[in-house]
């Protein structure tokens, strides 16, 4: 039962995290950011397992792990709400070539990030050719060009 509450306590712990580091954290990988991720997969397995190494341990943890996540799944595609708790939701982050610099600052995606973004999918060159950026849910930013520009 103990390993069963760890393995819970640990996924919710990381679930929490993960969503306060933000969408823009997960999608911009760097070399840092991975050799960060191997750490705390270390220090994880040390939290989860204890002094018990052996494999039935490993695998009864692995299936808690991957339980939990199935479970939360499912309830996601029940109750859109907590898919929005868990998931988040997209947010536009430039209306009409103006970028909503309050939500911008709470994302952590500057001018550039989302310039780049345009350049990248369409070829724009400046803001006010933008009729909205969106950030995803994925972390990924959408352009949606203005035609009128």
């Amino acid at each position: 039962m103990e390993l069963f509450l760890r393995g819970v306590a640990v996924y919710l712990f990381l679930l929490v995290l993960f969503r306060i580091l933000g969408k823009r954290s997960l999608a911009e990988t760097t070399t840092f950011d991975f050799v960060l991720l191997l750490i705390i997969g270390e220090a994880t397995q040390q939290a989860l397992l204890g002094n018990d190494f052996s494999v039935t341990n490993a695998l009864v943890l692995i299936t808690v792990l991957m339980g939990i996540d199935i479970v939360f799944a499912k309830l996601k595609g029940r109750y859109k709400p907590l898919d929005n708790i868990l998931e988040g939701a997209p947010l536009i982050l430039v209306d009409h070539g103006k970028p909503l610099k309050k939500r911008m600052k709470e994302a952590r995606v500057d001018s550039e990030d989302i310039m780049e973004a345009a350049r990248l999918t369409h070829g724009l060159e400046r803001m006010h050719q933008i009729k909205y950026a969106v950030l995803e849910r994925d972390g990924q930013i959408s352009i949606i060009p203005d035609s009128s520009a």
